[in-house]
Order: structure tokens, then sequence, then C-alpha cells
């Protein structure tokens, strides 16, 4: 794998999922992008969708946490990272045990914090963006997910003290609400796909970031149904 001459390079992990693959269809019309997934097969569908524009990387990003630096090649500039990989299983504290909360902070906190880490070089250089995807359930408590809810208010941790410590590059968390994914699926069980967030609107909020003026950064986008869930009669 090399890097594309002359292309704005944009970085996104978990792009085989709901959200990741509008990601990756949005980020394509002006970016070379290293799409990063553990299903080979949904990556080769990247490949077939959009061609050169993408090189996919298949890669279980918790299984190479002491590893990260050798995941991608030496990109001399990084124009976008998009952390997007992630896990989500219900536990309470009663119901979690120790390998529970292990595997979650793994994917949710420690990749992205790595993977940043180690193209930190190439988004100073090409004074890039980072987003972080976070949730609505990264500023609330829920008594039946308090794992991947704990891991959500780490990460947004993790991007304020990134944002604080380097001037160069531009940090934002972008939080979904209920959006028609997988994920949420296996967390809410049947749900009415009108009522919940579009995949694609999670790359046009992305778009959004990407394209804001040099001279400000959102370093928050809240991303809600028209209406939410709770209020639905």
């Amino acid at each position: 794998m090399t890097e594309v001459q002359n292309s704005k390079i944009a970085v996104v992990t978990g792009a085989t999922g709901g959200m990741g693959k509008e990601i990756v269809a949005n980020l394509v019309s002006d970016h070379h992008v290293y799409a990063l997934g553990r299903d080979q097969a949904k990556l080769d569908e990247l490949v077939a969708a959009h061609g050169d524009a993408v090189t996919v990387v298949a890669v279980d990003l918790a299984q190479e946490l002491d590893a990260m630096d050798s995941v991608l090649p030496a990109l001399e500039r990084v124009d976008v990272l998009v952390n997007g990989a992630a896990i989500a299983q219900a536990f309470s504290v009663e119901s979690a045990r120790v390998s529970d909360w292990r595997a979650h902070m793994e994917l949710n906190v420690y990749a992205p914090a790595e993977l940043t880490r180690v193209l930190l070089p190439g988004l100073r250089k090409a004074e890039g963006t980072a987003i972080f995807i976070n949730s609505g359930a990264g500023r609330g408590g829920f008594g039946d997910n308090v794992v991947y809810a704990a891991t959500k208010h780490a990460l947004y941790a993790l991007a304020d003290g990134l944002r604080k410590s380097e001037q160069d590059i531009r940090v934002t968390t972008i939080a979904p609400g209920p959006t028609d994914t997988a994920m949420f699926q296996g967390l809410s069980g049947d749900y009415d796909k009108s009522h919940v967030i579009a995949p694609v609107e999670i790359a046009k909020a992305i778009r959004a970031v990407i394209d804001a003026g040099p001279t400000t950064q959102l370093t928050e986008v809240q991303v809600r149904p028209r209406i939410e869930l709770a209020d639905r009669k």
C-alpha cells in the first residue's frame, strides 16, 4: 500500500459498519480513503463500490494495540481521521465482568487513542481533523448499558484532552443518537427505521466538520432524531 500522490488522505475505522460505509462513500469524493475493518468480504464491497479511491485494511484494532504503527503504511499526511470502530453490548454493573469492561475499553478507547497517537505526525503536517464517533450515551448514565456508556464518557475526555494539547489539528466529537445500524439493533431489538437517524446523516455531519472554515473548529456535534424516541406518542 502506498500513499496516493497529491490526494487528501482520510483514515476511517469501523469502515464496514452502517455508519462507516456512508462515511467512506462521502469522503471518496475528495479524499483517498484508507478503510479499516474486520470483515474482509465487506471491505471487498467497498473496493467494488469505490475502486482505486479506497485502500482497505483488514484488521482487528483491539488485537493490534501493541503494534498499531504497523497497521497502516507510513502516511506523510493525514487530512482526516475518523475513529468509528466500536462495540456495544448491554451490561449493568452487576452483570458485567472484567473481560466485558476490558473488551469495550480496548476497542472503544484504547484503539482510537493509540491510532491517533501513531497518526499525529501526519495530522499535524496536514493541519488535519481528528474525529471521534461518540454516542448520546457519552453524556448520560444508563444502568443497563453502563459499560458502553462509560467508554463513551472516556472518549469525550480523550478528544477534549487531545484538542487542548494539539494546536496544529482540529478535534471533533460527533455524538449520534439512535441510528439505524446493526449495533443499535443489537441493543434495542425491534424499532421503526423511520424513527431513528439514517447513517448517511452521520456522514453529512462529518462533512460539515471537515468543511468548516480554517479559523474555527466544530468541537462537538450532537446528531439527534427529529423526534426523540422517548417523546413519540
